[in-house]
């Protein structure tokens, strides 16, 4: 009898020591999909983020080479592009199908200057230049503070640019054209400043 009963207590403490352990097993398992998730929507936002930035920065581009021509130095959104660029989009330009491109620009540019279209100009050298430039800067700098940090200048000068040529801040929003040119251009200031908050957090 005596055997029985120490071999029940044993089997129930070691039941209780097996139910807590899988409670705190559940605990860290939840306190880590809480995270995951958390960090993931953050990462989610960055990515998104850079998406809205670029093609914000693709219209102020597409824009000035159009009948709405600006005043504003638009060679800035080449490096705009190229440090915001979403990586999947980066990397398959950066890689064959990139180099034939610039092949081809190149060979058109040299060999048929008067041929070679004006508007394609720009995008040509941001092709080219995702093409050539060194991994310090395509993979280093690109993906680093620093980058951000660059397109956040750029992002203020051309804003700063914008106001001037437009006459003011308010004339930046109540002209009829000036309206879009000011909305891409306050659209390139989100990714910059989002990720330099996530940086220093």
């Amino acid at each position: 009898m005596g055997k029985s009963y120490l071999r029940m207590k044993s089997d129930s403490v070691s039941g209780d020591l097996i139910n807590s352990d899988f409670k705190d097993l559940a605990a860290a398992a939840k306190k880590l999909a809480t995270h995951a998730v958390h960090l993931g929507s953050l990462g989610f936002g960055t990515t998104f983020l850079e998406w809205v930035a670029s093609f914000a920065a693709i219209y102020l581009l597409v824009l000035d080479r159009t009948n709405w021509k600006t005043n504003i130095l638009t060679g800035l959104l080449i490096p705009y592009i190229f440090f915001s660029l979403p990586s999947l989009i980066f990397s398959f330009f950066r890689g064959e199908i990139g180099s034939w491109i610039a092949f081809v620009a190149v060979i058109l540019r040299l060999f048929f200057p008067k041929r070679f279209p004006e508007w394609a100009e720009l995008p040509a050298a941001l092709i080219l230049l995702m093409v050539v430039a060194p991994s310090l800067i395509a993979t280093t700098v690109r993906d680093d503070w620093i980058g951000v940090a660059i397109c956040l200048v750029i992002a203020a000068y051309l804003l700063q640019e914008h106001i001037r040529a437009s006459g003011g801040f308010r004339n930046a929003f109540t002209q009829p054209h000036g309206v879009s040119n000011t909305v891409g251009i306050i659209c390139l200031f989100i990714y910059p400043v989002w990720a330099l908050v996530l940086d220093i957090l």
